[in-house]
């Protein structure tokens, strides 16, 4: 039996919730897959054979991966794929999709202890709320924080995070051994807007496993025009990510447009810092100008749709930056760990913002969203050739999904579904570098909920400590 999606449902998806119907009571055993464990995937080199594959040009079926020394070595068709690796013992995955990590192409690692303290406030918060949260961290509170949030990316179907940079008054090697450590491969912003210290730290981690160094500006008007164009040209010549937040808030476009006659993303493109290697967090008030400049540059954006609900002036309109051909993946923002959930929120904030009013009921549909959760996430992070996708020679950043679940019966169109119906509950394992980190959400190699416990307390005491000002402060 197959459906428009091209996925041929074997027996216990085609007959899923049969009994059910019949109100015949659930057998004992209502799964009838052989168990899988974390064992079957710890070896060096791993021959898969799931129910589907979500590849860059959509969902397949009797498909094989074959891993091997930390990247994808080979797919392609079961029959093909099995007999060319004759050697390698085929592990059948029934009813679990394999698909890329989710790419966030927009984070905050040291801020996980005070998510909840922005709730209910107005924009710029940074300035109440992040600033005296991060100051307030020293490397070991900054740690717990940045392998915090890492855990909880790994949660939620991560296996790329893009840190914008802290502010915390801590060396940067304190998140790269914490994100390395938790087992994600992360963008690790320096801010630099001093003009100091970007060509060591594009140096220092330039061959570090799983560390992609990157610098970083909070905002244009925190540097002088000078660092701001030198730092974008650093990262050009460096093939590193020049990351900025750009037109997020109305304050600060106003504030741009008094001091420097231009709005932000206007005042980058006139000093020459746009670009291919230059990402623009937010970017949720942009002009049709202002779009077409990012879209002639090649600039990246990162779309958050997440923290326009709970901090932002506006949506971003991101199904005209795909229709314009922009590069732009989507992020979190530090809010909440969840693929799953943040690919609803794009297309939902799509929807909202700007599909109701045009009468648009698709607003790019569920593998427009994917894309750019995934590949072209990587891409805007600079990343594509890396990471991203489920393709020969790229790293092996996967998710095993589990698809035999009430949600998902009866499926009629795999990528719709994904975003708008599957959670992070679904997802088996998590695969970075070729190399198990996650097993039904918890890692497999170190002590998740012994670090769930410290942060615990060391999260409560750095919000205890630090001054943060809240608006209307609630219990």
């Amino acid at each position: 039996m197959t459906h428009h999606d091209g996925i041929p449902r074997r027996g216990f998806l085609a007959g899923a919730g049969l009994a059910g119907a019949a109100g015949l009571a659930p057998a004992a055993s209502a799964d009838p897959r052989p168990p899988l464990g974390p064992r079957d995937l710890s070896g060096d080199e791993l021959l898969l054979v799931p129910d589907a594959v979500l590849l860059p040009d959509g969902i397949a079926a009797d498909h094989a991966v074959l891993v091997a020394g930390g990247r994808f070595a080979d797919i392609g068709p079961t029959e093909r794929i099995t007999a060319a690796h004759p050697g390698k013992t085929p592990l059948r995955l029934p009813g679990h999709l394999l698909m890329p990590g989710f790419v966030d192409a927009h984070h905050h690692l040291t801020q996980s202890f005070g998510k909840a303290q922005a709730f209910g406030q107005p924009s710029e918060i940074f300035k109440q709320i992040w600033e005296p949260l991060e100051h307030t961290l020293d490397e070991h509170s900054a740690y717990v924080a940045a392998k915090l949030a890492a855990l909880e990316a790994l949660r939620g179907g991560f296996t790329t995070v893009a840190d914008a940079g802290t502010r915390a008054p801590v060396d940067t090697g304190v998140l790269a051994a914490a994100t390395r450590d938790a087992g994600i491969r992360c963008v690790l912003g320096k801010v630099c807007s001093d003009g100091t210290g970007g060509p060591e730290h594009l140096a220092r981690f330039e061959h570090t496993p799983l560390v992609h160094p990157s610098l970083a500006i909070p905002v244009p008007e925190d540097a002088t025009d000078d660092v701001l164009a030198r730092t974008a040209a650093l990262c050009e010549e460096a093939g590193a990510v020049f990351q900025i937040h750009v037109n997020e808030h109305l304050a600060a476009v106003e504030r741009s447009l008094k001091s420097v006659g231009r709005r932000p993303m206007q005042h980058l493109g006139h000093l020459g810092a746009l670009g291919p290697r230059t990402l623009c967090a937010h970017a949720t008030l942009l002009t049709p100008d202002e779009m077409r400049l990012v879209a002639g540059t090649g600039t990246a954006l990162s779309y958050n749709p997440v923290a326009s609900a709970w901090k932002g002036n506006a949506v971003a309109h991101a199904a005209m930056w795909a229709a314009m051909g922009i590069r732009f993946g989507t992020g979190t923002d530090g809010t909440r760990g969840d693929g799953f959930r943040l690919a609803d929120a794009a297309e939902t904030a799509q929807r909202l913002a700007f599909g109701l009013h045009t009468g648009d009921s698709a607003c790019g549909a569920g593998q427009l969203w994917l894309d750019h959760a995934t590949t072209r996430g990587a891409d805007a992070l600079g990343l594509g050739g890396i990471t991203g996708a489920v393709a020969a020679g790229q790293a092996a950043d996967f998710l095993l999904v589990d698809l035999a679940v009430p949600e998902l019966t009866p499926s009629w169109d795999l990528p719709w579904e994904l975003v708008r119906l599957a959670g992070r509950d679904q997802i088996t394992a998590v695969v970075v570098d070729g190399r198990l980190r996650l097993w039904r959400g918890w890692p497999t190699d170190w002590d998740g909920p012994a670090l769930v416990r410290q942060a615990t307390e060391v999260g409560r005491d750095v919000v205890r400590r630090a001054p943060l000002k809240r608006v209307d402060p609630t219990p």
